[in-house]
């Protein structure tokens, strides 16, 4: 894997790839020179405040949980099987309704907003299951990321295949006859052509090999680099928080442990808990 958040420069962040005013807002405009990523006012870009909330009237999951991700950086969470990560990233992008607490996007409560609403207002989410459509092409599932947009998106569609060259190769493809590494390219590549302020991927690297892991984490940190925050769910914690600016732990729904990923890395209790000693 080259480099990580400790050994990249993340100050020139090229923002063409995301778009500042939303999904179906017209085109992005490259920052010349990228520029400083702020966070939005009054605090991160994408934050689940105190979640409490499960699955329809069935018993709760989420208890107090809290997850944040500032623009421009990768976040991720992590924990035990039936820790609530997946529900919590389903919990921020409105897949389940919250009994208590609250989720803001660059600062303005979406709460009570629907998934599609979400999608709409810059929120990209990539689940692990069925991400992709297994009888359309590659480029026809690129094309249905873009469902929004009334702007011209040939050039973000090539962003796309600059961030992910195999996918140029296949275009023509199904995208049901791809290796799984290369699926998980797709719908990554599917979420960007939304032009997204946020992007959200649950599980990216599961069921592919380590190689390709590495890989996807290149392409990642490189999203990462141009502004947009990134949160995901990940199973490879230690991979995941060796390129995470920020970790969030969770065990039984709760927030078991909160910090940067080099801080949870050197932790002896997660160490040992968690990442296998």
């Amino acid at each position: 894997m080259s480099g990580g958040p400790y050994s990249d420069d993340r100050s020139n962040r090229d923002r063409s790839i995301a778009n500042p005013a939303g999904a179906g807002a017209g085109t992005a405009q490259p920052v010349a020179g990228g520029g400083e990523a702020h966070a939005a006012p009054g605090g991160p870009y994408l934050v689940g405040e105190a979640m409490t909330g499960g699955y329809g009237r069935g018993a709760d999951i989420l208890h107090g949980c809290t997850i944040a991700v500032e623009r421009g950086e990768i976040a991720v969470i992590v924990g035990p099987n039936g820790a609530g990560k997946s529900t919590a990233m389903k919990a921020l992008f409105g897949m389940l309704s919250l009994r208590e607490g609250a989720v803001t996007l660059a600062g303005e409560e979406i709460t009570e907003l629907a998934p599609q609403a979400r999608v709409a207002r810059g929120m990209g989410f990539v689940p692990q299951n069925g991400n992709i459509f297994t009888s359309m092409t590659v480029e026809e599932n690129l094309e249905m990321g873009a469902f929004l947009r009334r702007d011209d998106f040939r050039g973000t569609m090539e962003q796309v295949y600059d961030l992910f060259p195999v996918l140029r190769d296949k275009r023509r493809q199904a995208a049901g006859e791809l290796s799984g590494g290369q699926r998980q390219q797709v719908a990554v590549g599917r979420a960007l052509m939304t032009q997204p302020k946020v992007l959200m991927l649950d599980e990216p690297t599961a069921g592919v090999s380590p190689i390709v892991m590495d890989e996807l984490f290149d392409r990642i940190i490189e999203v990462a680099r141009t502004g947009l925050p990134v949160l995901m769910v990940e199973q490879n914690a230690r991979q995941a928080l060796e390129i995470a600016d920020r970790g969030y732990v969770l065990v039984q729904g709760r927030n078991a442990h909160t910090g940067t990923g080099r801080e949870l890395l050197a932790d002896a209790e997660v160490r040992r808990s968690f990442l296998g000693g």
